[in-house]
């Protein structure tokens, strides 16, 4: 069976609902103790690399940029095997971002990878 995925900023409060709880933010958010964010796993080497995050800024004229160059990126990234067994070992999984952005930002362009363009080994 298929994991659920949801993505949420990481500041939202923690909900049982959430399920596994997947930070995949290369740096850890400003202002949250490790308690309350209630992070269950943290991915970081899934993130975008720091060039191209500083490339992007959650600029919504560079997304389909962004987009394009971030797949490329999971798809050589050995990290995407762990999370690929992530997704296997749990039912319902929530990815966590710290941006103000919420409809530009890694964790979308990561769910639309997992949900459309996804090569599972």
């Amino acid at each position: 069976m298929a994991a659920e995925y949801f993505i949420k900023r990481v500041y939202e409060p923690y909900h049982k609902n959430d399920g596994y709880r997947i930070l995949v933010d290369r740096l850890w958010p400003r202002g949250l103790s490790k308690e309350k964010a209630h992070v269950d796993c943290w991915l970081k080497q899934i993130a975008p690399t720091d060039e191209l995050r500083k490339w992007f800024a959650h600029d919504p004229a560079k997304w389909n940029g962004f987009i394009k160059k971030y797949k490329e990126e999971i798809e050589q990234n050995p990290a995407k095997e762990e999370l690929l067994e992530l997704t296997n070992e749990h039912k319902r999984i929530t990815f966590l971002y710290s941006t103000k952005e919420e409809n530009y930002n890694n964790a979308t362009a990561l769910l639309q990878w997992l949900q459309h363009g996804t090569k599972k080994a």
